[in-house]
């Protein structure tokens, strides 16, 4: 098994188009793709100026596959969550090509200066040409950016999961945990977050904003960790 990282400038995704036009700010998913039909929903995180950040939200709600973009929290500060709707019939993520063609990839995509940044994992027997063949269609640039066997690669240490819980708050912990038992994490799932926050007895927004913030708690206390 090979571990591979691709830069791509993904043609007309509006994530890249706004990124080109506000290099200062990075996008990273924080939360996985939900919903049926062509309506698919996630949490994304915006860091940056606070300038550029609103400048960046403005630009990205110009897209027409973009339904709805909505601020989690004030744009009051260096980073931002928003709640996002993308038409799926109307753009084809890059998550969604590697899918298709039977792909693994890792979680907590970034995005910056207009290119997205994709770690994927293939077998040493795959061909990887026709993987980046796939990612090209459309007219995607994709530069392969790292390509090592997973065995050469050293991983730290079992890290223990007892002080991310202590940096939760008990609702955060509770929406958490309740997100988890109901498969809302499950790929190819189809727990929504309205689901969610039927089971908890919360408004809709307000498990989306828990949850943003311990996925981001959870994922930033891991990757200070990890040596990427």
């Amino acid at each position: 098994m090979r571990e591979v990282t691709f830069r791509i400038r993904h043609r007309d995704g509006p994530e890249c188009a706004a990124s080109a036009r506000f290099p200062d700010v990075t996008m990273r998913s924080v939360s996985s793709m939900t919903g049926r039909d062509d309506e698919r929903r996630r949490i994304v995180e915006l860091r940056g100026p606070t300038e550029s950040i609103q400048g960046f939200l403005d630009a990205f709600r110009e897209a027409d596959a973009v339904i709805r973009a909505e601020p989690l929290s004030p744009v009051t500060r260096d980073h931002l969550y928003v709640a996002i709707d993308i038409d799926a019939g109307e753009w084809e993520g890059i998550g969604d090509r590697l899918s298709g063609m039977g792909v693994h990839y890792r979680t907590g995509t970034t995005i910056s200066a207009g290119v997205e940044r994709w770690t994927v994992y293939v077998r040493a027997d795959d061909d990887l040409s026709a993987v980046i063949d796939g990612l090209e269609r459309g007219g995607n640039d994709v530069a392969l950016a790292r390509n090592v066997e997973l065995e050469s690669i050293e991983r730290p240490p079992r890290l223990s999961s007892a002080r991310f819980l202590e940096d939760l708050t008990p609702r955060q912990r509770e929406v958490l945990a309740t997100a988890v038992a109901m498969g809302y994490y499950d790929h190819g799932g189809n727990v929504g977050i309205e689901a969610v926050a039927e089971e908890i007895g919360l408004a809709s927004t307000t498990v989306w904003e828990h949850l943003s913030r311990a996925e981001s708690t959870v994922m930033n206390g891991i990757v200070d960790r990890l040596e990427v």
